[in-house]
């Protein structure tokens, strides 16, 4: 077993352990031939828990116990609203960079700033977005799979037909909007091109979501410790980079005691900060200028462009700072549920920012000169120190919110052969779909600390912020505009109007960053398309290697006759042989028995397929097929959703074992009982003997006369890619005295 350092969340207890166990033990798993020493990662087998009870407590409690619910929306304000939550810090300075020249662009700004959060976050996420969950799970990759699973549009290597199988949502529709639909999913289904760039733009804006995860940690933690200037004008930026790097390292060190407990951590935080700068908000509004009210009408946006033409465009990157962070709530839902973030959303979040936003418009009226810093010259005297404290704090929050996404995203990547081998740990017992994966928080940490003390200062980091944000949020409008027409078979006019209107104000956002694009923009865009350049190596080279084994697989026919040659050897035990092709058995297996003559007593050849839904049932997971009536060698594929995983090798075992069983039981009712009863002796016997793992390690190398791009792309990109990747027992944690590797090399 390996290394439980590697893998625990936070150190346990013997009893909470075994309470852990017994929750396995209840599912009528049979009881494992472990040692203390080999007892599993207490976070793994939070995971198995959950899966076990896919259809208890965690899964459908949580859409119907609002007492779950309330927990779930408390626990969001700590994961979910930390980003968007702290724009208050940068806004009003980052969009009146030059300065303040007409008291009535303080309303225009207002004005702007109130529409902008009220149709991006509220109306557009909260109310549309969040229906287009893929059972329960957000993010550009939900997005994706869910117009795969409505089209056959996906280029997934291993994607079967009845993956795609769900009902109908609206059958009872009029016919010009169901013929519509149909249309449209035929041109997708038969232009290739198409379904190259519907992959393509997910891989990017997934990657641009990665890229928020870089800098928000940044920009939040710059632009609270930057408050301590006010007070203490002898500090050095130099000084004010080091105090938000260490900040940044303290903040990653956290991650892996999870979502779950980090939650709960930040969230009386984040509650604070909202009833602060509420607080203040109102305060402000009463004591300087009640009139900004006003800005509630659009007037004052027009007057504002009239006035200032072109220098209000170039303004709004500035107002774009106000929705980011908009993008969490629909990436991280997997943590929580759609029912909670609406709820702290609404009752929350959005009232909070409105009145803060209010308030400091309502201090710049009477205190023009001092927009560089309006959110800490906006806090009355007594309670700077007090609001000081709780800002950094917040802004360590509003890093959580995209770090936590950035899980998720990178979770799904993985399902979907998109991002190289990670591990994956799930790191609530409770709650699905929080999930901490170590190697990505490390990259994540350095990539932070690089920019933080590369850029210094918010401004810079700001303007790549906005194009990641706006890239993202235009995506995702694209593909909302696709599910509207095609899935939900939404009236014309609707979509029209969505299209105009968010749409319109999205495509204006974006053209106003990309202004700045050689003022720092270039950093999030160089970072998302390193990243989609990984993306498009890895999974373009799984798929030709998928194909590859399609090409030279052993039929299951002929393994009947391999296995059945008489100068193979038989050993005691079960061996477990891992492949990624599911229609037959890998070339591997011919090279292995070609090689090593000896076979074990009873064969499980073990194919993992990642579907492109959420989740997949229990009783679906496990499908077993015999390939030889007189010998006790199956073929077994193992399903998963794109946001579980894998699990750990000592429970993988036993599920296999117990569904092999039930599989021989079923198979063989209404046979000899005698049959039934020495092949269920024959396996208990096989497994007791000892469990053996096969992995099969092929080496990918460009064959002969390829071209250079081929070349560079497999014997480089590729194999630099695996080399720096987890291995296939490292994923499943597989004992090395039970393991045996396969080499091969396969020239592609």
């Amino acid at each position: 077993m390996a290394d439980l350092d590697d893998h625990e969340i936070a150190d346990e207890s013997m009893d909470e352990r075994q309470e852990e166990i017994e929750c396995i033990s209840q599912q009528g798993i049979i009881e494992t031939q472990l040692s203390p020493n080999e007892m599993m990662p207490s976070v793994d087998i939070e995971s198995l828990c959950i899966s076990s009870n896919r259809h208890g407590h965690t899964s459908n409690s949580k859409g119907r116990n609002w007492w779950v619910i309330f927990q779930l929306a408390v626990q969001s304000l700590g994961v979910v609203y930390g980003d968007i939550g702290t724009s208050p810090l940068y806004v009003y300075g980052s969009t009146f960079s030059k300065g303040i020249r007409d008291e009535e662009d303080i309303l225009g700004v207002l004005s702007l700033i109130f529409y902008t959060l009220t149709l991006i976050p509220l109306i557009k996420y909260i109310f549309i977005v969040l229906k287009a969950t893929d059972n329960g799970d957000g993010g550009t990759f939900a997005l994706y799979s869910f117009i795969c699973r409505h089209a056959m549009v996906g280029l997934t290597p291993n994607e079967q037909a009845e993956d795609s199988e769900v009902p109908d949502f609206q059958p009872d529709l009029p016919k010009d909007r169901l013929k519509r639909a149909s249309w449209i999913k035929s041109k997708l289904e038969k232009n290739v091109f198409a379904k190259y760039f519907l992959l393509f733009s997910t891989m990017l804006g997934t990657s641009m979501v990665i890229s928020d995860g870089v800098l928000t940690p940044c920009i939040s933690v710059l632009s609270a410790v930057g408050g301590i200037k006010q007070a203490t004008p002898a500090m050095t930026e130099d000084a004010i980079v080091w105090i938000s790097v260490g900040i940044l390292v303290c903040l990653f060190m956290v991650q892996r005691f999870g979502t779950d407990k980090v939650g709960y951590s930040f969230a009386p935080i984040m509650c604070l900060w909202f009833a602060f700068i509420s607080g203040i908000g109102v305060y402000n509004i009463f004591n300087y200028d009640p009139t900004v009210i006003k800005a509630v009408n659009p007037k004052h946006i027009v007057d504002y462009f009239r006035r200032n033409k072109g220098e209000a465009w170039i303004s709004l990157g500035g107002v774009v700072l106000t929705i980011t962070g908009s993008e969490a709530l629909f990436a991280d839902v997997g943590h929580f549920t759609v029912r909670s973030i609406q709820i702290s959303m609404c009752c929350v979040t959005y009232p909070a920012l409105v009145l803060a936003y209010t308030g400091q418009a309502s201090f710049l009226r009477k205190h023009t000169n001092l927009v560089a810093d309006t959110f800490y010259n906006s806090i009355p005297g007594p309670f700077y120190w007090p609001m000081l404290l709780v800002a950094v704090l917040a802004a360590i929050t509003a890093s959580q919110a995209m770090i936590s996404g950035t899980f998720c995203i990178i979770q799904q990547s993985l399902s979907l052969e998109c991002f190289p081998p990670l591990k994956i740990i799930h790191t609530s017992k409770k709650y699905e779909g929080q999930v901490y994966i170590p190697e990505a928080n490390y990259i994540l940490m350095l990539a932070c600390i690089g920019v933080t003390l590369s850029f210094k200062s918010t401004a810079k980091i700001g303007n790549a912020y906005g194009i990641a944000v706006m890239f993202v949020m235009l995506l995702s409008s694209c593909f909302l505009v696709l599910i509207m027409v095609m899935v939900w078979k939404t009236h014309m006019l609707l979509v029209i109007f969505f299209a105009a209107t968010i749409g319109a104000v999205e495509l204006m956002y974006l053209s106003s960053v990309l202004y700045k694009f050689d003022q720092g923009g270039y950093l999030s865009l160089a970072l998302a398309l390193a990243l989609t350049a990984m993306m498009l190596v890895w999974n373009n080279v799984q798929g030709r290697k998928y194909y590859y084994e399609l090409d030279y697989m052993v039929s299951f026919e002929n393994v009947a006759e391999i296995v059945n040659n008489s100068n193979l050897c038989r050993l005691p035990g079960l061996a477990i042989f891992h492949t990624e092709v599911i229609q037959g058995i890998p070339p591997i297996f011919k090279h292995y028995i070609d090689n090593v003559p000896a076979l074990h007593s009873v064969i499980v050849f073990v194919s993992t397929e990642s579907t492109l839904t959420a989740k997949v049932l229990d009783k679906e997971r496990f499908v077993f097929r015999r390939l030889d009536d007189k010998e006790l060698i199956f073929q077994c594929t193992t399903r998963y959703g794109y946001t579980e995983l894998g699990k750990e090798a000592s429970f993988l075992e036993i599920q296999i074992l117990e569904n092999l069983k039930e599989f021989i039981e079923e198979e063989r009712k209404g046979q000899d009982r005698s049959l039934l009863e020495t092949e269920i002796e024959a396996v208990d016997k096989a497994w007791h003997a000892g469990v053996v793992h096969l992995i099969g390690e092929t080496d990918l190398i460009a064959g002969k006369g390829s071209s250079l791009s081929k070349r560079i792309l497999i014997n480089y990109a590729y194999n630099f890619l695996k080399k720096n990747s987890r291995q296939t027992d490292q994923l499943f944690d597989i004992p090395h005295r039970r393991m045996l590797k396969i080499g091969m090399t396969c020239e592609l």
